[in-house]
């Protein structure tokens, strides 16, 4: 490790889309901090989570290997307590790490996870944690915090949508303890000699859609202008079986939001809700990067702000995620700044995936690069020195009968997507998709099935071999040539 090793803040929101930040051409939600961050450090347009499910994609950005290389694939697995997170790296070379928030690398469900969620050596120090918002657990610093400050959180129904609820205030939110809790840490480290990591994995803007009630009334004035989902009638006749289901209801049809039973004020409140906890967000990461330049912190901190998947939000008529591979529910929000990085509004077009984190916090640190590692470090685009607009030829992600909804078939697939097409499996289905996002960057048209595209969906089939294959685990290290 050098030096004067930088510190670094990490925050992570849950199941927050790419299109959903004013940087990222959004023109309905108020994001000035974030905007301000992007202007002062590198977004990336096309980033990309390994999973379209919370655990596998976690498993994966913090190991810095795919889901089915760390065998956590599915939400309620536990993580294998051998696999080695970037964080234990970072804290064996001496950095003190804390998160707050959601961790999820183990099952987090309330009938098997009576305390909180059991850990690995993860490399956390300080660990406040808090899986959801629920009142759920018997350790919960969320609820614990609330209690201390004399509140409660609660949720009311929305009078204007029966699939939207909210919260009193701002004050209760699960984002404001998470950076609360933050600048107490990042305040007792900083007395130390010793670089520090933080994890702020709030649970915003994760459903159940319950923003406060001031954050979603800013949105009243504009709801007709609000865009309904992107859905053609009829669009799913030939996709997957899975996407079919949950037409009809999000999580094969258990968690509500039957998307042909909402009118279009509902669709419209349930997106205003999700971009009001957005801007709640906003608000108090910019509390937090306040904090920073206060403290004369700012200048040594690599800060990172990304999502561990993206959100349907009605798109292609499903809410939530599942077994797809839209835009929407695997591109994240990627920005990056930092000691010696480009701070000039720089924004890249190349295609980079979460794994590539993890590795490029152990070499921005001067740390050796774990073997076990799969992901590309990204620190030399970050500081201009290679190309920000070309790191991978195509963006790969995978989903193992993730969550347990979809049994008939069971739900297996994978993606790849290059510039200009992009091809999901079904794997035992003999069904697929294939799109030409040139001319329908929607990804409305189904070309599986179409004559006139077999070759190029064989060229597509290829490259998703070879990034099957090349997912396999690099350890243990070869030791010698035979």
């Amino acid at each position: 490790m050098r030096e004067n090793p930088p510190n670094i803040l990490w925050i992570c929101t849950d199941q927050q889309r790419f299109d959903t930040l004013g940087c990222y051409g959004n023109p309905f939600v108020q994001t000035p901090n974030l905007d301000k961050l992007a202007h002062e450090g590198v977004l990336f347009e096309h980033a990309y989570s390994q999973s379209p499910v919370c655990t596998p994609s976690r498993a994966s950005f913090l190991t810095g290997r795919y889901p089915r290389t760390t065998r956590c694939r599915q939400n309620g697995q536990a993580i294998p307590p051998d696999e080695v997170l970037v964080t234990k790296l970072l804290q064996d070379a001496g950095y003190v790490c804390g998160l707050a928030g959601k961790l999820h690398l183990a099952p987090c469900n309330p009938r098997v996870c009576k305390g909180t969620e059991k850990r690995i050596d993860d490399g956390y120090d300080q660990f406040f944690w808090s899986h959801d918002p629920a009142d759920a657990w018997a350790t919960h610093d969320y609820i614990q915090w609330l209690s201390d400050k004399g509140l409660r959180r609660g949720s009311a129904p929305f009078a204007d949508s029966k699939y939207v609820r909210v919260i009193p205030s701002e004050e209760h939110s699960q984002t404001t303890w998470s950076v609360e809790r933050t600048m107490s840490f990042i305040s007792s480290a900083s007395r130390f000699r010793q670089p520090w990591l933080f994890s702020v994995n709030m649970f915003d803007p994760h459903h159940a859609f319950d923003p406060p009630v001031d954050a979603l009334e800013r949105y009243r004035e504009m709801l007709d202008e609000i865009p309904l989902p992107n859905y053609v009638e009829g669009e799913l006749d030939n996709k997957p079986i899975w996407q079919q289901i949950d037409h009809s209801g999000a999580y094969g049809g258990k968690s509500g939001f039957p998307y042909q039973e909402m009118s279009e004020s509902d669709h419209r409140w349930v997106t205003a809700a999700y971009w009001a906890m957005v801007d709640v967000i906003d608000t108090q990461v910019g509390r937090l990067l306040d904090f920073l330049d206060e403290t004369g912190q700012r200048e040594n901190t690599v800060i990172i702000f990304t999502s561990d998947h993206g959100e349907m939000l009605g798109d292609h008529g499903i809410y939530l995620k599942g077994p797809y591979f839209y835009e929407p529910a695997i591109r994240v929000p990627l920005i990056i700044s930092g000691p010696g990085m480009l701070n000039n509004s720089t924004r890249s077009n190349a295609f980079v995936e979460l794994v590539d984190l993890a590795p490029t916090l152990l070499e921005a640190s001067d740390i050796d690069h774990y073997p076990g590692m799969q992901g590309q470090s990204l620190l030399q685009m970050l500081t201009g020195e290679t190309c920000l607009d070309s790191h991978r030829d195509d963006v790969y992600c995978e989903y193992y009968n993730a969550m347990p909804w979809h049994s008939e078939p069971t739900a297996n697939a994978t993606m790849v997507r290059s510039e200009r097409y992009k091809l999901v499996v079904a794997h035992g289905t003999g069904i697929g998709e294939l799109y030409d996002l040139e001319n329908d960057p929607d990804e409305t048209y189904n070309l599986w099935d179409k004559p006139n595209y077999m070759t190029v969906k064989l060229e597509m089939q290829e490259r998703l071999i070879h990034r099957m294959a090349w997912t396999v685990d690099p350890l243990p290290e070869r030791q010698a040539p035979w």
